[in-house]
């Protein structure tokens, strides 16, 4: 059972109470912004999407399904990501996770198909207990 939520922000807003344990989840770091003031818990770099799929879907909500698409197919061979998985369903047994984006859409990012991502990976752990 889990006792926080999965979410996700943007990197440029500040820390918050409620955000438990922070992960940058971009390949990049942010410009502008100090580790400090990111208050990470981890840079999960690896999870991000490779530069190939990143330069096609170049921020276009119109591309944005197939951004998804190429994303999660990715996710399926990705050691990085099945490990931060794993992590964050440990942390949402005790408080909340954000997984942190630089991008200014807040609806069309990674951030958005890795949390998915990861909900379906802990829905599914879940069922075979």
């Amino acid at each position: 059972m889990k006792a926080g939520k999965l979410q996700i922000k943007r990197v440029y807003l500040p820390p918050e109470d409620g955000d438990g344990h922070r992960v940058l989840v971009d390949r990049l770091w942010p410009r502008g912004v100090t580790k400090d003031r990111a208050a990470l818990e981890l840079w999960c770099r690896d999870a991000a999407p490779s530069a190939d799929i990143r330069r096609e879907y170049c921020h276009d909500p119109e591309k944005f399904p197939a951004f998804q698409e190429a994303y999660r197919a990715e996710l399926e061979k990705n050691d990085a990501a099945a490990d931060l998985a794993e992590k964050c369903g440990t942390w949402l047994e005790s408080g909340s996770v954000t997984l942190l984006y630089a991008a200014k859409d807040g609806i069309h990012n990674n951030a958005a198909v890795l949390k998915e991502w990861i909900k379906i990976k802990l829905d599914d752990k879940e069922r075979e207990n």
